[in-house]
């Protein structure tokens, strides 16, 4: 599960291997929450910027617990889940949807930073304005590399009561990450029995962490 897509090169690969994250955020009031939804996006490439800017330098950990706020603000885990999932979703018990969500949570946190530990000179560029989807907004952006090659990343923003996040991400515009990983989650999902798919989440997660502990 999660494995890269095979027909990608190698970053392109990593980037539509970067999961959707979220944290359970306090209910905010709508009118505090920004108004344009590229907001959340403009954030999160400043904060990838300065992750890949300090590279090696910080542990893991450190940079683990760096970014986790940022994505938190950013994507909408429960959203996420729940459609990634799909009709399984609603035959899990509460226990093992907060252990699939912390999971899940954990994995993403740790994908970002794996993938994101060192700067080559890459730019984070968002074409505006927003366009409409029904009640949705897709925040068109580009990761322009070193080599000047760029990477179409287009970013599905709902709002909710903490404000606009992430729903999905589609990679060159077409290609939805909620998807792949619908069909990822269903070869792990058995009869409504996660147990392997949180092991496997849990499993990526120590892998990309090495010895660092990502416990607070």
């Amino acid at each position: 599960m999660f494995a890269p897509h095979p027909a990608l090169p190698l970053r392109r690969r990593h980037l539509l291997c970067l999961a959707l994250a979220g944290a359970v955020m306090p209910r905010l009031a709508r009118a505090a929450a920004p108004a344009d939804p590229a907001t959340p996006i403009g954030m999160l490439y400043t904060a990838l910027e300065a992750l890949m800017r300090q590279g090696a330098t910080t542990s893991f950990r450190h940079r683990y617990h760096q970014i986790a706020p940022v994505i938190d603000r950013t994507f909408d885990l429960q959203a996420i889940l729940r459609s990634s999932v799909g009709t399984h979703w609603t035959t899990l018990d509460e226990a093992t949807q907060d252990a699939l969500h912390a999971a899940f949570r954990r994995f993403t946190i740790a994908t970002y930073v794996a993938n994101f530990d060192k700067y080559e000179g890459e730019r984070f560029e968002l074409t505006p304005p927003p366009r409409q989807v029904g009640e949705d907004r897709v925040v068109q952006t580009r990761i322009i590399q070193d080599n000047g090659e760029p990477i179409r990343l287009d970013y599905v923003m709902r709002q909710a009561d903490a404000g606009w996040r992430v729903v999905d991400v589609l990679l060159d515009g077409t290609i939805s990450r909620v998807a792949v990983q619908h069909s990822d989650f269903r070869a792990l999902l058995h009869n409504g029995d996660a147990t392997a798919l949180i092991a496997s989440l849990q499993q990526k997660t120590a892998d990309l962490a090495g010895d660092s502990r990502l416990d607070s």
